[in-house]
């Protein structure tokens, strides 16, 4: 699953543009499809391979995908960027988030992994509170506590290799969430093109020294499978990208909890892995709380633009 939260950053700052919401809402559920498949050939390739060959060979190729599209474009100058610092913690961050991420794909079924994952709005808004001292109402800090409660409902403690692997989903889902109130800033000056590719150049770099301490060469059949992994990845992140572009957040972004269906067809499909009751419950607590986050900033933004008017 990837940089989600980047473009919506992006679309939150972006100046006023023409906006074609069924095509963008197009764009979203075509990019919850890639980004399901992503992880569901993720999850299939670390039952073999070493995790940072997983990780390596997934970045390189949804690297070099983006670069093919992006560079003749914008050439060399895409790279030109006074926060070089802020893009190397960025991608630090996001290179534990997703190896975390691997760990619990090894460990729990995707869909479980995937759904502990989009409780990450709500530690962004955490740390937002707490770090940026955003003001979090009660009515906040009372979502924020259920959809917490739904992510522990997700885990399920009762099976200890469920409990081991939902551990390592949260550590993804309490970082993501972190970068995401970290970066928030780097939208105003920084282009989705040079936020991706600086993303995605740098954890190549990052994943490649995991390298050393592992390496199966794959089968041709598995080839195949770790080169639609990056593409997916790649295309998933292009189509989130115009989809936040083309509409505001708050109309398409809703259907991005459509990856938790997809994920359970393909868990089931797969691993014959049966969504258990405390899944589906948890699961709905969780993408509930993050809607109405959702809801509420739309809100407080219509707002401040209201106030701006008057």
């Amino acid at each position: 699953m990837s940089e989600a939260s980047i473009p919506d950053r992006l679309a939150a700052a972006a100046p006023t543009r023409r906006e074609h919401v069924p095509l963008a809402i197009l764009y979203m559920v075509g990019a919850t499809l890639m980004f399901a498949g992503s992880s569901a050939a993720s999850k299939w390739l670390v039952a073999t391979y070493p995790i940072g060959e997983v990780l390596f060979t997934r970045t390189a190729v949804a690297l070099a995908t983006l670069a093919l599209f992006i560079l003749p474009q914008t050439g060399l100058a895409v790279f030109r960027t006074r926060r070089l610092h802020h893009h190397a913690m960025r991608s630090l961050s996001q290179g534990f988030s997703q190896t975390f991420l691997m760990i619990a794909f090894s460990m729990m079924p995707l869909a479980g992994a995937i759904a502990i994952n989009f409780s990450s709005p709500l530690f962004a808004t955490l740390v937002s509170a707490l770090l940026l001292k955003e003001t979090v109402g009660l009515t906040r800090w009372s979502v924020l506590l259920v959809g917490f409660l739904g992510v522990l409902v997700v885990a399920n403690p009762g099976s200890e290799t469920f409990q081991i692997g939902a551990l390592f989903a949260l550590a993804n889902a309490v970082l993501y969430g972190s970068v995401t109130a970290a970066v928030r800033g780097m939208t105003a000056t920084e282009s989705a093109e040079t936020l991706t590719l600086y993303q995605l150049t740098l954890l190549t770099g990052l994943f490649a020294l995991f390298l050393p301490f592992g390496w199966i060469t794959p089968t041709a059949a598995d080839a195949g499978l770790i080169l639609f992994n990056g593409v997916a990845n790649a295309v998933g992140q292009y189509w989130w990208t115009r989809a936040l572009h083309l509409a505001p957040a708050s109309a398409v972004t809703p259907f991005f909890y459509l990856s938790l269906v997809w994920a359970s067809i393909l868990g089931f499909a797969v691993w014959g892995e049966v969504p258990t009751m405390s899944l589906v419950i948890g699961s709905a607590v969780v993408v509930a709380s993050g809607l109405f986050l959702l809801w509420r900033e739309a809100v407080a933004r219509q707002a401040v633009g209201e106030s701006a008017r008057e």
